[in-house]
């Protein structure tokens, strides 16, 4: 599988998703906090509203190039010697349950392990084993593609950490990753003493949402609840030790609920067009960006917007959340207004209760077109890739916005052309 992501915006070729699973189900609401969600969620709407989601992805770039977690876990399973029983063991040890548990779940198929490892339920036996990980459904957060090389990163909170097992697992051991092995393409941030022995034991802390590359040369690190300074200047260093990026650039925003990634407040759609939420993207409230080279020099702005019109592109243009203005600039980024994923340059999946953005996308010369519209006319012929230059898909979102992550959140590219 090759695997090589150079920007936020060129071609989706192949994509990670995760679809909600039964876990999400069991979210009550005196546990929401613990287990990262804001609402407990009805999910066979939930599940409908992402079907959309993965039948957009699939018009775009094909049915074999959307993978989704659970079938990987499995086929890594089927594929793995004893690394399967290091994966149960490290699970069993950090949710300390007994050695028998891990004896039951060695003895069942690779498809029942994977589901209870993703859902923490074996439905034959109706035994809950396991906390549910709903913020699964984020495949962003857990694995990074910057140029030919992924970071596998580290999530913030303990409610994830079988996301990480998971994660490291499949990519540790799925046939499809042998290439990016052999080539010492992964860099695992649950590692340290692998690329920086010197910080063996430090607080390591990042996820995917904090980090998007906007070519080639520059990638955005996002300072914020979920990820670090000192993790961001970790993978500064790595990145630089193997020449895989030229600069690296630390946002700083509040570390906030609210901004919980970099790209709750900022993505990018176009090659000059970014969606933001202008009190800090534009104005730089509670913000700075540090600029890091791979030669030393480090370069300061107040904002991100001063940022890209210095250095990536001085035409930039900035659809606020909200069109700017409150209470509907806050309502918005909520929402997932800023928290778009862009198929192709001009072509990008929003959530459909933003309208206050679409109409500021539709000043723009953006067509505003609904999901399963979009859908039916490239399946039709209706519709033209070619011809559709500016485009912004609306899915439905009543559910799936309750979860507090868009479009961005919900995708780990895997190849872009």
């Amino acid at each position: 599988m090759n695997v090589s992501v150079q920007s936020e915006i060129s071609e989706l070729r192949r994509v990670l998703v995760h679809r909600p699973d039964s876990g999400v189900s069991r979210v009550t609401p005196k546990r929401s906090d613990e287990l990262l969600f804001d609402d407990i969620v009805y999910l066979p709407r939930m599940q409908a509203e992402h079907d959309v989601f993965t039948a957009v992805l699939r018009a775009f770039c094909g049915e074999d190039a959307v993978l989704e977690y659970a079938d990987l876990l499995e086929e890594a399973i089927e594929a793995s010697g004893k690394q399967v029983s290091e994966l149960v063991a490290s699970v069993l040890a950090y949710a300390e349950l007994p050695q028998s548990v891990g004896e039951f779940l060695l003895g069942l198929s690779p498809k029942h392990l994977a589901s209870l490892l993703i859902t923490g339920y074996h439905e034959p036996t109706d035994r809950i084993l396991f906390d549910p990980i709903p913020n699964f459904i984020f495949t962003r957060d857990l694995a990074i593609t910057v140029n030919n090389h992924v970071v596998l990163a580290k999530a913030a909170t303990e409610a994830r950490s079988r996301e990480n097992f998971i994660v490291r697992f499949i990519f540790e051991v799925h046939p499809s990753f042998k290439e990016l092995r052999e080539r010492n393409g992964i860099i695992d941030l649950n590692d340290v003493e692998q690329f920086a022995p010197s910080h063996r034991g430090d607080h390591v802390r990042v996820e995917g949402g904090d980090v998007m590359l906007l070519n080639e040369s520059y990638l955005l690190i996002g300072i914020s609840e979920r990820t670090n300074e000192h993790t961001a200047d970790l993978i500064a260093e790595a990145l630089f030790a193997k020449e895989v990026i030229d600069n690296v650039v630390k946002v700083v925003i509040p570390a906030d609920r609210a901004y919980m990634h970099l790209d709750t407040i900022f993505t990018q759609v176009n090659h000059d067009l970014y969606t933001a939420y202008a009190p800090i993207i534009n104005a730089g409230e509670s913000s700075r960006v540090v600029v890091m080279s791979a030669h030393g020099t480090r370069r300061l702005y107040p904002s991100v917007e001063e940022f890209v019109l210095a250095e990536i592109n001085a035409d930039a243009r900035f659809i606020a959340s909200g069109g700017g203005v409150s209470p509907y600039q806050e309502r918005e980024q909520w929402t997932d207004a800023c928290n778009l994923v862009a198929l192709r340059p001009g072509i990008a999946i929003t959530y459909d209760r933003n309208q206050k953005t679409a109409a500021e996308f539709e000043k723009a010369g953006y067509e505003v077109v609904p999901a399963e519209q979009v859908i039916d006319e490239l399946h039709s012929g209706a519709r033209n890739l070619d011809t559709s230059a500016k485009l912004i898909i609306t899915l439905p979102s009543a559910e799936l916005s309750r979860a507090r992550g868009g479009g961005h959140c919900m995708t780990c590219p895997l190849e872009r052309a």
